[in-house]
C-alpha cells in the first residue's frame, strides 16, 4: 500500500527556521517552531542565509504564499503553508506530548478537526507516565544487552513485555523496567500459521495482528493481501513458499483464502 505521505520526527533545536506571515496561524507555527526548541527567523532572505531547511507561510494573500513558497523551495527549503495543502511539501500533525515519546496525527492536510479528534481521543488512553518508560528503557539498554545478548531476542522479549497485559504495558503506569530486566523470560518464538478468513487486516484477531507485528519471518505466497503484508514488521525478513526458513525467531505463515 502506498503511503500518502513519509511522517518523519525532524529535530529543530537551536535549528533556525523560517516563518512568515502575521496572524493567528502564523503565531501557532512560530509557537510550535518555539516548542521544539527552533529559532523564528521572520525574514527569508535571513533565514536562507542561516541556512535554514523549513519555512512556514501563512500569509493572508494566496499570490505572497505562493511566490514565497517558490522562492524558499528554490532555495532548497521544505515548505509549509498554512491550510493549502497543494502547496506544501509537509503538513505539520497534531501532537500527543509524551516526552519523550511523542505521537503525531496526520491527515495530510485532508482534515486538522480530524487530525485532533483522533488526538483528544488518543490522549485519554496514554498515560502521563509513558515518558518514563521510554527514559527507563534507554537507560537500561546496557542491561538488556547483557540479559539478551542478540537483537532477535532482545525484541522477543521487549515486545512480549510491551504487549496488552505485559510486564511493561504502556498503557499502565505500574512498570518497574529494571525489575523486568531481572526476571523476565525469552519472549515467544515458533511457527505460527495464520489461516486468512477474508483480505481484510481488520479480520485479524488480535493474536495475529500481534503475530504479523512481531514476526521475525513472514512466509507468504504471490495471493497473500497486500492490506495484511502492511501489519508485518518492515524488517521482517520476507519469504516465498518452498524457500529455506530460518532458524529461531518468529516464523508466520500467511495463508490466503
Amino acid at each position: 500500500m502506498t503511503l500518502p505521505s513519509l511522517p518523519l520526527f525532524h529535530r529543530l533545536a537551536g535549528q533556525p527556521v523560517v516563518v512568515l506571515g502575521h496572524g493567528e496561524a502564523a503565531e501557532a507555527k512560530r509557537r510550535l517552531v518555539l516548542r521544539a526548541g527552533g529559532k523564528v527567523i521572520e525574514d527569508l532572505a535571513e533565514g536562507i542565509d542561516m541556512g535554514a531547511r523549513l519555512a512556514f507561510i501563512a500569509h493572508e494573500d494566496e499570490a505572497a504564499c505562493q511566490a514565497d513558497a517558490i522562492r524558499a523551495r528554490g532555495a532548497g527549503l521544505l515548505v509549509n503553508v498554512v491550510d493549502k495543502p497543494a502547496l506544501c511539501d509537509f503538513t505539520t500533525p497534531s501532537i500527543i506530548d509524551r516526552a519523550p515519546v511523542i505521537v503525531a496525527v496526520g491527515t495530510g492536510g485532508a482534515s486538522a478537526g480530524l487530525a485532533k479528534a483522533l488526538r483528544l481521543r488518543l490522549e485519554r488512553l496514554l498515560p502521563q507516565g509513558l515518558g518514563a518508560l521510554a527514559d527507563a528503557l534507554y537507560a537500561a539498554r546496557g542491561a538488556m544487552r547483557s540479559r539478551w545478548p542478540t537483537g532477535p531476542e532482545r525484541r522477543r522479549a521487549l515486545d512480549a513485555a510491551l504487549e496488552e497485559g505485559g510486564a511493561l504495558d504502556p498503557l499502565r503506569e505500574d512498570g518497574d523496567v529494571a525489575a523486568w530486566v531481572a526476571g523476565a523470560a525469552h519472549g515467544a518464538s515458533g511457527r505460527f500459521v495464520i489461516r486468512l478468513r477474508s483480505s481484510d487486516p481488520d479480520d485479524l484477531t488480535l493474536r495475529e495482528a500481534r503475530l504479523l507485528g512481531q514476526a521475525d519471518a513472514v512466509i507468504a505466497g504471490p495471493d497473500a493481501p497486500a492490506a495484511v503484508l502492511a501489519r508485518v514488521r518492515a524488517d521482517a525478513a520476507r519469504i516465498k513458499p518452498g524457500e529455506a526458513e530460518p532458524d529461531g525467531g518468529i516464523v508466520v505463515v500467511i495463508e490466503a483464502t
